[in-house]
């Protein structure tokens, strides 16, 4: 077999697990040397190839790799940059295969949501239109959760518990404050079309210690006589209330009510600002003193309280990326495929790009409550086990002690190229 150099590269959003993705990708090739040669990652994603800025893993330590995976963030750099058709920009795939060519490349993984998982789709198209073999696996890697095929996906479980426990927490802060001072906590939490990062703020309340919690999901059209209906009733039996809001909330109009006219570089609306917006309905309405706070990058980065399940499973992702490139598929993303809640069960399995890319997955109807406020058994039933375990980093002097790679250049060959 002829050996080929591999391409990886993160790409949109980092998570608190990526890097373990990235782990399983380059631990798993350096034991096939036999079949893939160097691995190169792209520098900030997709651009690196682009524009040849390459970075050689092999500099690392197997020490620096193996502690990618208790290191948060996107370690070789991500970006927000979504292809073109190969109509529309045949510019770039042009230089994608010369790149390619120049590096002796035969394998692309791409560590990415859905987007991603369209670039990937189209890279892996490369073979033939263009003529140039190669085989692109989508590593899948989304907070959001909403990938298609897959049961979920790495980065959400993290991101599910820090919101669940942040929620705990800071509803046992207001309820010890309601008597005479705070009666409402606001928490923004990130979800633009799906409301699963919603959702888990749910978990907060069990049997055993209920919370008046009120949650507000994208997939619901927000209606704020009824909200505000909600926020009363709580407040009056319990005494305080949480509110856990998604940042794609929508009125009636189908406007986002943290909608400010911005749009990010994949052309969606700049969403976050929803908390205050909800906030100050609660103080026209109600008359209520609240406090609201936005997780926004903190609840994507925070590996010190990492679910164990969601490491284990981004780990797996990116292992099983290589062992199906080496295997001669292409155009496939491995999957997590549930087999049994109780106890907790799953396997890796694989599905076809062109079922993921530029699909989502919503909230099933039957995961939130009657009223549209909460969660329903069959959800909690669904989130639990992916908040399950714990994965704590090595601590030094008090802070977890990650790692930063040496992320060595590859020297170029070929002429600068303008993005």
């Amino acid at each position: 077999m002829v050996i080929k150099n591999a391409f990886y590269a993160q790409s949109g959003g980092v998570t608190a697990v990526i890097n373990a993705s990235a782990a399983g990708v380059l631990e798993t090739a350096r034991m096939h040397a036999d079949k893939i040669g160097k691995v190169y990652a792209g520098r900030n994603g997709i651009i690196g190839a682009l524009t040849e800025d390459l970075i050689d893993t092999s500099a690392e330590s197997a020490d620096a790799i193996r502690a990618l995976r208790h290191t948060p963030s996107g370690a070789f750099g991500s970006c927000r940059y979504k292809l073109k058709s190969l109509e529309d920009n045949k510019r770039e795939y042009e230089r994608l295969i010369e790149v390619f060519k120049a590096h002796d490349i035969g394998y692309f993984f791409y560590n990415g949501g859905g987007d991603s998982a369209d670039t990937c789709l189209k890279v892996s198209q490369l073979s033939d239109t263009l003529g140039y073999p190669l085989q692109a696996i989508h590593v899948p890697k989304t907070v959001d959760n909403d990938l298609p095929v897959t049961d979920c996906c790495p980065g959400f479980g993290s991101v599910a518990k820090y919101i669940a426990v942040s929620t705990l927490e800071a509803s046992f802060d207001v309820a010890s404050m309601s008597k005479t001072s705070t009666k409402v906590f606001v928490l923004e939490v990130m979800g633009r079309h799906a409301g699963w990062i919603a959702a888990a703020g749910g978990l907060a309340s069990s049997e055993d210690r209920p919370i008046p919690i009120v949650i507000l999901f994208p997939e619901i059209t927000f209606d704020k006589q009824k909200f505000l209906a909600k926020v009363d009733q709580y407040v009056k039996e319990h005494g305080y209330c949480s509110v856990v809001v998604s940042e794609g909330v929508k009125d009636a109009d189908g406007k986002f009510l943290a909608d400010q006219g911005l749009r990010d570089a994949f052309g969606h609306a700049q969403l976050g600002g929803v908390a205050p917006v909800v906030a100050n309905i609660i103080k026209d309405g109600l008359g209520l003193k609240y406090h609201w706070a936005v997780a926004d990058y903190l609840q994507r980065a925070a590996r010190h309280i990492a679910s164990k399940t969601d490491v284990e499973q981004a780990y797996a992702m990116g292992k099983a990326a290589v062992e199906y490139a080496i295997a001669g598929h292409n155009s496939v993303m491995p999957t997590i495929e549930r087999t049994s809640n109780t106890p907790y069960a799953w396997k890796t399995g694989m599905a076809k790009l062109a079922d993921v890319a530029n699909v989502e997955k919503m909230m099933p109807a039957d995961f939130i409550s009657a009223d549209g406020f909460g969660i329903t058994s069959k959800c909690r039933e669904y989130l639990s086990p992916l908040i399950e375990g714990e994965d704590y980093p090595p601590y030094k002097n008090g802070l977890p002690d990650y790692v930063r790679l040496k992320n060595v250049a590859v020297s170029k060959k070929l002429r600068d190229f303008n993005i």
